[in-house]
Protein backbone atom coordinates (compact mmCIF):
# COMPACT_ATOMS: atom_id res chain seq x y z
CA UNK A 1 0.00 0.00 0.00
CA UNK A 2 1.06 3.32 -0.76
CA UNK A 3 1.13 6.26 1.43
CA UNK A 4 1.64 9.74 0.47
CA UNK A 5 3.93 11.71 2.19
CA UNK A 6 4.57 15.95 1.67
CA UNK A 7 7.69 17.22 1.22
CA UNK A 8 9.78 20.55 -0.40
CA UNK A 9 10.35 20.96 -3.97
CA UNK A 10 14.42 21.33 -2.86
CA UNK A 11 13.53 18.27 -1.13
CA UNK A 12 11.67 16.19 -3.80
CA UNK A 13 14.84 17.47 -6.27
CA UNK A 14 17.31 15.75 -4.04
CA UNK A 15 15.59 12.62 -3.81
CA UNK A 16 15.72 12.87 -7.71
CA UNK A 17 19.11 13.76 -8.09
CA UNK A 18 20.10 11.02 -5.43
CA UNK A 19 17.77 8.24 -7.76
CA UNK A 20 20.02 9.14 -10.49
CA UNK A 21 23.42 9.00 -9.23
CA UNK A 22 22.34 5.41 -7.66
CA UNK A 23 20.55 4.61 -10.65
CA UNK A 24 23.96 5.19 -12.95
CA UNK A 25 25.75 3.72 -10.04
CA UNK A 26 23.93 0.29 -9.59
CA UNK A 27 22.94 0.18 -13.19
CA UNK A 28 18.98 -0.11 -12.59
CA UNK A 29 15.98 1.39 -12.06
CA UNK A 30 15.99 3.62 -8.78
CA UNK A 31 12.73 4.72 -7.37
CA UNK A 32 12.82 7.51 -5.01
CA UNK A 33 11.56 5.04 -2.14
CA UNK A 34 14.67 3.48 -2.88
CA UNK A 35 16.34 6.70 -2.68
CA UNK A 36 14.86 7.22 0.44
CA UNK A 37 15.92 3.50 1.94
CA UNK A 38 19.62 4.30 0.77
CA UNK A 39 19.87 7.49 3.08
CA UNK A 40 17.75 5.51 6.02
CA UNK A 41 21.01 3.18 5.66
CA UNK A 42 23.80 5.45 6.26
CA UNK A 43 22.71 6.69 9.68
CA UNK A 44 21.44 9.98 11.11
CA UNK A 45 23.01 13.06 10.41
CA UNK A 46 22.87 14.33 14.24
CA UNK A 47 25.10 11.12 14.72
CA UNK A 48 28.09 13.29 13.39
CA UNK A 49 27.09 16.04 16.21
CA UNK A 50 30.39 16.87 18.00
CA UNK A 51 32.76 14.67 15.28
CA UNK A 52 34.52 18.09 13.84
CA UNK A 53 35.77 20.60 16.17
CA UNK A 54 36.28 23.80 14.16
CA UNK A 55 37.11 27.42 14.86
CA UNK A 56 33.74 29.54 13.84
CA UNK A 57 36.33 31.27 11.67
CA UNK A 58 36.48 27.44 9.77
CA UNK A 59 32.69 27.54 10.01
CA UNK A 60 32.43 30.67 8.55
CA UNK A 61 34.64 29.60 5.51
CA UNK A 62 33.02 26.36 5.07
CA UNK A 63 29.42 28.10 5.07
CA UNK A 64 30.78 30.34 2.84
CA UNK A 65 32.15 27.89 0.46
CA UNK A 66 28.65 25.95 0.43
CA UNK A 67 27.02 28.84 -0.35
CA UNK A 68 29.27 29.61 -3.95
CA UNK A 69 28.96 25.67 -4.35
CA UNK A 70 25.06 25.98 -4.58
CA UNK A 71 25.42 28.92 -6.56
CA UNK A 72 27.05 26.81 -9.40
CA UNK A 73 25.21 23.97 -8.96
CA UNK A 74 22.02 22.53 -11.33
CA UNK A 75 19.79 19.78 -11.35
CA UNK A 76 20.32 17.17 -13.73
CA UNK A 77 17.37 14.71 -13.95
CA UNK A 78 18.09 11.08 -15.50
Amino acid sequence: MGISVKISEDNYRMLCSLSGRLQEKQGKTVTINDAISHLSKKGKLSDLAGSWKMTDKEVEEMFSGLQKGWKNWSIKFA
